[in-house]
């Protein structure tokens, strides 16, 4: 299972989506609302259940979209090994903060947690098969 894709038809009447405890839980509508898309589910009815359910939707593997040239769902990054292009180990993937302007890889390091943004210039290769990705941070990047 992986989290909720950014497919637009996983809203759609009658998509059916699981949540972290097993339960099947099938949209009933779905619509933009500002800068969010509010869904609601059959036998949903009050906003408190609702919200319980932010974050913890899946789909299965097998129904994932596609993606493109460079990107790559958050759980197939978590876990790998992180180096410079010189092939010195930085540390590992320990998950991926997502934001407006850019991801960050929270990097486990020998000196504590540092965030590098998932940018084109800092991010320079995925290797999903060797579970490697390189980056080349600009000096300072990595300080304490």
């Amino acid at each position: 299972m992986i989290r909720i894709s950014d497919d637009p038809q996983r809203y759609a009447p009658g998509a059916r989506l699981i949540h972290e405890d097993g339960r099947e839980l099938v949209v009933a509508s779905g619509r933009s609302h500002r800068d969010r898309f509010l869904v609601r589910f059959e036998g949903v009815s009050d906003r408190g259940t609702a919200q319980d359910l932010r974050g913890a939707l899946y789909v299965p593997q097998s129904e994932v979209r596609e993606l493109g040239t460079g990107e790559y769902w958050i759980h197939d990054l978590v876990g790998c090994r992180v180096s410079d292009p010189a092939g010195r180990d930085i540390g590992v993937v320990a998950s991926v903060i997502t934001n407006p302007a850019q991801d960050l890889l929270a990097v486990d390091t020998a000196e504590g947690e540092r965030l590098i943004p998932a940018v084109r210039q800092i991010l320079v290769a995925v290797d999903l098969t060797e579970r490697r990705v390189t980056v080349d941070p600009p000096e300072g990047l990595l300080e304490a």
